[in-house]
């Protein structure tokens, strides 16, 4: 397929509620922050331009999560893109994943060397660091916060994580990570654009966990899954599933993948003489499971963007 048909799915019912008020609360904590870290899968989809309108000239840092997910030959133009490109929205910005060393290594030095060269934005001067952890639903925030914790306090988890997106639900309380420098995280919930841009960023989003799946739809999601990987000419599904060449559409893939994996379930079928139980092939679990390993790996190395 030359082009995906995405059938003029309207993405305005996959911005949660709870988004809004947690878009307003960021904003009141970003009055009293030193720092922003941006958690992203992605570089340039993965990314809300309304969280970039109110950044300001503070210092900000940004982490590519899943670095060891992504095709190492396909690189985006550029990871600061936006409007005018990303000088416009923010003093500074670095990508924390570009070195070998492991991102919580690197993530408390460079915020103290940002806050350190910067003005402190009308806050009194002081020897602690607030920094605030920003970006969309489920890239990992929670996780980073309490990695730097083990790090440098030898500390527990001090906010919960999970698999799906969702689960911060407001701005929570400093979170100690550091003491020397004495630094301060704020976890955030994630936010996506009340707007997504398009339809194509939404579902790129989805695939990387950041919207509920039962809001775009598995077989869509799917469906963008195949089109994106054999139009990058990934065609890692094929050997996975024991295929005779690539698919160009969603349907025979997955019935193929809910015939070998004896994906079925009991369907109900009113008859003129009384309802009949029958056996079906479950597409939606074959969908779920081209998803997942996606999402784990195991399709190869692949970047949206």
């Amino acid at each position: 397929r030359e082009r995906f048909e995405f059938g003029g799915r309207d993405v305005a019912s996959w911005f949660p509620r709870h988004m809004a008020k947690g878009l307003r609360q960021m904003r009141l904590a970003l009055r009293r922050a030193d720092c922003l870290v941006e958690r992203s899968h992605m570089p340039l989809s993965g990314r809300n331009p309304a969280l970039q309108e109110a950044l300001g000239i503070r210092p900000h840092v940004l982490v590519l999560n899943k670095m060891d997910l992504a095709d190492p030959g396909r690189q985006p133009v550029s990871a600061g893109a936006g409007p005018g490109g990303g000088q416009r929205w923010c003093h500074r910005q670095m990508t924390a994943s570009d070195s070998p060393v492991p991102v919580p290594l690197q993530v408390v030095p460079m915020v103290a060397r940002l806050v350190a060269e910067g003005p402190r934005y009308h806050r009194a001067e002081s020897s602690e660091h607030n920094i605030l952890v920003i970006g969309v639903p489920n890239v990992g925030k929670s996780s980073l916060i309490n990695s730097l914790r083990r790090l440098h306090l030898k500390k527990g988890k001090a906010t919960a994580v999970g698999g799906e997106p969702g689960i911060t639900k407001a701005v929570l309380s400093r979170i100690q990570v550091c003491e020397k420098p004495l630094m301060y995280l704020v976890d955030t919930p994630g936010v996506l654009p009340p707007r997504l841009g398009d339809v194509e960023t939404g579902m790129k989003l989805a695939l990387c966990g950041a919207i509920h799946d039962h809001l775009v739809g598995e077989d869509v999601m799917a469906d963008y899954l195949l089109y994106t990987l054999n139009k990058q000419q990934q065609f890692g599904y094929v050997q996975r599933y024991g295929l005779g060449q690539p698919c160009d559409h969603i349907e025979p893939l997955l019935k193929h993948m809910a015939l070998s994996q004896g994906r079925t379930q009991k369907v109900k079928v009113l008859t003129g003489t009384g309802n009949v139980n029958m056996m079906m092939l479950n597409y939606p679990a074959a969908a779920y499971e081209f998803l997942r390993d996606f999402r784990a790996g195991r399709l190869g190395r692949v970047t949206l963007d």
